[in-house]
């Protein structure tokens, strides 16, 4: 290079005399062209043709980056293999009008439905041996969860980028969030088939020949009926999702009008077109991702935000039963209707406000941190909803003043011989609870109104005698908790509601930011990772944690006949409160702290490069190797 002395690089050719160039271009004046099959970029102006020159040396229009072609002709199309819609030769015309990313999307979301759609249920079980052989089918239903994740994975990983590259930028936010509130909805679909299902005896065939009932503790649902369903689902769905082709038609183009954003940082290695290619680049791959602050800062900040998601989605039912004195029904109902559509919404509005503004990368993980910080505030509902306890014999009131404090017998049941592992609580005139009728000493009950009632129960404080009757409306004691006194559910729910929204309002843009600060190859691998990840440190430890935090409240705990400790019955709701704003608040401090850092981290291309997603890695490669020969001819 004449530019350099004593420098010879290929990569590099001399300027005319006419075109003067800047020995060392700062990153804001650096322009980087390639040519391309569309010429004319957005915002752009036509040139006008010049005329060859006679010099044996070409001018330096451009900088052509090291390993990068021109892309011109039947070659430019040669990465973005676009086709029709079909199997191999068998391509109907009728499929063709599904061949665009809408008609992609409706079937992603369909897919995504049938994801978490199945739901099992827990059974009580009297005392076995522990050699049981029915305990080794535990690990055909973990096989089955292995096989679950495995097949499920690459629909948010290849599906995922699949949508990314065959919608223009501005689109894609949009598109993805659209998909992900889709496999929200799923688990809804779950709970209502689970809960209709369960209405039904495992043994289907039996029919109404089985003389238990669904309050009965030894009822079992036909839970099995939902993973049928669902497998036939997710088949049908297979076949149509499968003929799509490589590269939906218009990709090509669209990508030639699309930018680089990804994260710039002397630690990364940037690669040639080739790279990523074959399976041995995979460990080099991994270690240029892992290198990639920005990601990893993103994908942290998503594992802190699963950990406590998958926690509530799990427990919030309990909390909500324990606090306002709820059913189990209705309390998973509420939750439901809480946690289903706000994180649904909140998907969406996220992908909707991104799209709408057209924000950048940097914007995009800015407008991510301040729905999380938003989110952190709303959290704190917990300690406004805690409620105390509503009185319970033998737990946190006595027995008409008699037996003691944390022990269910007292004189009054002394000799009724009750099973601590039956609980059926029920509320007595007083106003108390109890653990169950024969905890009560109830020795008559009238099942024919509902909910039940009881008669005749000797701890239960009364003045005068009942005569039980069935046209008799008084009675001692009736089936259920007794009614909570707390009357800040209505509120709870609307600002709980209000702290879903924002905590996945972050999500659609957290996705799309990973899509952006990567490399364009290494996007499927950087949502795997980010899957792995997510997994590993966030969906997985999320209810173990939030389980083990729960039970430290717990006050009154089931024995079953074996005398092996069970379930919480009872819990300590104010310290169940503060229990929970603990671990929310921390989680969401962490995420707060990697989506802050990654936006303090994160460095766009250099201003003023306009280079498309196919070249985007040797972009800065160009630009600083440019930068060294310069700076070496001065010094020659």
């Amino acid at each position: 290079m004449k530019g350099c002395r004593g420098i010879e690089n290929p990569a590099f050719v001399a300027s005319s005399p006419d075109s003067p160039r800047r020995l060392c271009p700062s990153p804001s004046s650096v322009e980087v062209s390639v040519l391309s099959t569309n010429p004319l970029r957005e915002g752009s102006q036509p040139q006008e043709p010049q005329e060859p020159q006679k010099s044996p040396e070409p001018p330096l229009s451009s900088v052509t980056p090291p390993g990068s072609q021109e892309r011109s002709g039947p070659e430019s199309l040669s990465e973005y293999e676009e086709g029709p819609c079909g199997w191999g030769n068998f391509q109907p015309q009728c499929l063709q009008c599904c061949n665009t990313p809408q008609g992609f999307l409706f079937h992603y979301c369909l897919l995504a439905l049938t994801q978490d759609t199945c739901l099992t249920a827990k059974n009580k079980t009297t005392c076995t041996a522990s050699s049981s052989s029915l305990f080794y089918y535990l690990y055909v239903f973990i096989l089955g969860q292995l096989l679950l994740g495995t097949g499920g994975t690459p629909l948010y990983t290849l599906g995922t980028a699949f949508i990314d590259d065959s919608v223009p930028t501005h689109k894609s936010s949009l598109y993805i969030g659209i998909g992900y509130s889709m496999s929200i909805l799923g688990p809804a679909i779950g709970y209502v088939l689970g809960g209709q299902l369960l209405t039904m005896y495992i043994d289907a065939d039996l029919g109404q020949s089985i003389d238990i009932t669904e309050d009965d503790p030894r009822w079992l649902g036909a839970w099995w009926i939902g993973f049928l369903m669902s497998w036939l689902f997710a088949w049908s769905l297979i076949i149509p999702f499968s003929c799509f082709p490589k590269h939906l038609p218009g990709t090509a183009e669209i990508q030639d009008g699309k930018t680089s954003q990804i994260h710039q940082s002397n630690s990364l290695q940037h690669t040639d077109g080739n790279f990523g290619q074959s399976f041995k680049d995979f460990p080099a791959a991994l270690k240029n991702l892992m290198r990639n602050t920005v990601f990893m800062c993103l994908v942290l900040s998503t594992c802190s935000e699963a950990l406590v998601t998958t926690g509530f989605a799990t427990f919030l039912p309990k909390f909500i039963e324990n606090q306002f004195g709820l059913s189990s029904s209705s309390a998973a109902t509420l939750a439901g209707t809480v946690l289903i559509p706000g994180a649904a919404l909140g998907q969406i509005l996220g992908g909707i406000l991104v799209s709408k503004f057209k924000m950048t990368c940097k914007n995009i993980m800015k407008f991510a941190l301040l729905m999380s910080i938003t989110a952190l505030t709303l959290t704190f509902v917990f300690v406004y909803a805690n409620c105390e306890n509503e009185p319970f014999a033998g737990v946190s009131e006595s027995y008409n003043g008699t037996g003691e404090l944390g022990n269910l017998i007292a004189p009054c049941n002394a000799n009724c011989n009750c099973l601590r592992s039956y609980y059926y609580p029920i509320c007595g005139g007083n106003g108390i609870q109890y653990f169950s009728p024969c905890y009560a000493g109830c020795t008559n009950s009238v099942s024919k109104r509902h909910p039940k009632v009881y008669y005749n129960c000797s701890c239960i404080e009364r003045k005068t005698e009942v005569t039980p009757t069935p046209s008799s409306f008084s009675f001692e004691a009736q089936a259920g908790k007794c009614s909570s006194q707390c009357k800040n559910l209505p509120v709870f729910l609307g600002i709980f509601f209000a702290a879903i929204v924002f905590t996945f309002m972050a999500g659609t843009p957290i996705t799309v930011s990973i899509l952006r600060c990567v490399n364009q190859k290494q996007r499927s691998l950087a949502l795997g990772i980010q899957c792995v990840l997510l997994r590993l440190l966030g969906t997985i430890p999320g209810p173990i944690i939030f389980g083990i935090t729960i039970d430290s409240t717990c006050i009154l705990w089931d024995i079953n006949e074996c005398g092996i400790k069970g379930a919480c019955w009872i819990y300590n709701n104010i310290k169940m409160a503060y229990m929970l704003v603990a671990i929310s608040v921390t989680c969401k401090i962490t995420t707060i702290f990697f989506n802050g850092l990654a936006v303090f981290l994160y460095k766009p291309p250099p201003l003023g490069t306009d280079v498309p997603y196919q070249n985007q890695d040797s972009v800065v490669t160009a630009v600083s190797l440019e930068c060294d020969l310069s700076k070496a001819g001065n010094d020659g």
